[in-house]
């Protein structure tokens, strides 16, 4: 990758999911929360994390509602489904294995 901060392709949704695990959080609340966790290395988009959020909640591992933010404006709040639960922990599984494959294949002789 020539920039840290993009995002390998498949992985937005685990981040998402991931960010949403702890409790509902609005879209710069997630985005502010991958960019946290991950140090800044990642940094999410409004013109990636929109699309992203209403795929998700297409596929009912998210659900939206409005509520009012900490600077009192309106914004939509996200949370985990438990279909959302059961696919984070799906992605992670694949995550992991991903993460070895490459490894593996870094690590072994030419």
């Amino acid at each position: 990758m020539s920039d840290p901060s993009e995002i390998i392709q498949g992985t937005l949704d685990l981040l998402i999911l991931r960010a949403l695990q702890a409790g509902a959080r609005h879209g710069l609340g997630i985005s502010d929360r991958i960019a946290q966790v991950t140090h800044g290395v990642f940094v999410v988009r409004a013109g990636s994390l929109f699309p992203a959020l209403r795929r998700l909640e297409q596929r009912g591992w998210i659900v939206g509602s409005w509520g009012e933010s900490e600077n009192k404006r309106r914004a939509r709040y996200y949370r985990l489904t438990p279909p959302g639960r059961r696919q984070l922990e799906r992605e992670k599984r694949s995550w992991h294995k991903t993460v070895s494959a490459i490894n593996w294949m870094l690590e072994s002789e030419a």
